[in-house]
């Protein structure tokens, strides 16, 4: 496996975190987080330049990178609670998608495998398919379910002459058994794609999707609550994966394939937060960051805030603290 430190912009960490090395495991011993980039578009099937979202997604904040982030609802601190760590970019090669995806399998099962959960900075979708395997070398194929929040299903089959992209990590990672489809939840679903054949093999799978007009008719709690209960069923760890095209494109435009109609970004971050302190996470990625299409960073900001969500929800679990969004601030929580 080789790393840069960074492939593309400043060789900068997550808020400012200290550096690992993934060639010397003494760096990350006692992390509980790493963070890596994964700054691959070769999948790309519309617009690209996500290659540039782990960058954007390190650097976007307007506080000062003082080790410290504490979390208004949680009262957690996930820069202080946790110790949190950077592993810089895996060497990835738009022209060269299998040895990209190989060197970044390699990097989160190595996460994996030290004790710690590996989020990775995405790159477009296809990083997936090398994300949840990564882990689920660790926990073990078919013990890992995922929780999929996206605009698509990214269960095509061959795409552009190739099985491997950002439209169809989900069918590879089911057809190698790293992930089993009645273990797969899909929420956010929205548009034209894809097509019936695609729905039929999904039905076969036996994977739930969750559509926007269900989320809007049931409720996005209702949704996350069933979505949990089967996560929770025969598997020991859950991986989360995030695409920001599910959010509305009017608050997410810096993505490859936009689709409107989606969630708000205070759902996301609602969402995100509840997976992370209520079930046991192993992984994250946060991928289709693209800041070539974005303005005023309205999207890596998101990205950002996705990956403090997601860190603040894994510190109040490892605390036991229960979110209550029914309670005043100011009350013990």
């Amino acid at each position: 496996m080789s790393r840069y430190g960074a492939m593309y912009g400043p060789d900068i960490t997550f808020l400012g975190v200290d550096r690992c090395d993934l060639t010397d495991p003494e760096t990350f011993r006692d992390a509980d987080v790493v963070i890596v980039g994964a700054p691959f578009d070769g999948g790309t099937s519309h617009r690209p330049g996500t290659r540039f979202g782990p960058m954007a997604i390190r650097a976007t904040d307007y506080l000062p990178a003082d080790g410290s982030r504490p979390h208004m609802a949680l009262r957690v601190d996930a820069l202080r609670d946790l110790r949190v760590v950077d592993a810089g970019d895996v060497e990835c090669f738009s022209g060269d998608i299998e040895t990209s995806v190989r060197n970044i399998e390699e990097a989160v099962a190595t996460v994996a495998r030290a004790g710690a959960v590996p989020v990775v900075l995405g790159g477009d979708h296809t990083i997936a398919l090398p994300d949840v395997t990564g882990v689920a070398r660790h926990h073990g194929f078919g013990r890992v379910s995922v929780i999929h929040f996206d605009a698509h299903a990214d269960t095509g089959d061959i795409e552009f002459g190739s099985l491997l992209g950002h439209g169809q990590p989900m069918r590879r990672l089911i057809e190698s058994g790293a992930a089993r489809g009645d273990r797969f939840l899909q929420i956010g679903l929205r548009g034209y794609w894809p097509g019936p054949d695609t729905l039929a093999w999904m039905a076969e799978q036996r994977m739930r999707s969750y559509e926007m007009s269900e989320i809007v008719s049931r409720g996005l709690d209702a949704c996350l609550d069933e979505a949990f209960e089967i996560a929770l069923d025969d598997c020991d760890a859950v991986f989360l994966s995030v695409d920001v095209d599910v959010v509305d494109p009017g608050m997410a435009p810096g993505t490859g394939t936009p689709e409107p109609g989606g969630f708000t970004a205070r759902q996301l971050l609602d969402a995100v937060r509840r997976v992370c302190t209520e079930l046991p996470v192993a992984g994250v990625d946060i991928v289709e960051v693209s800041p070539p299409y974005d303005h005023a960073e309205i999207t890596a900001m998101l990205g950002n805030r996705v990956v403090l969500e997601a860190l603040s929800g894994l510190a109040a679990r490892r605390r036991g603290i229960t979110w209550r969004p029914d309670r005043p601030l100011l009350e013990d929580r």
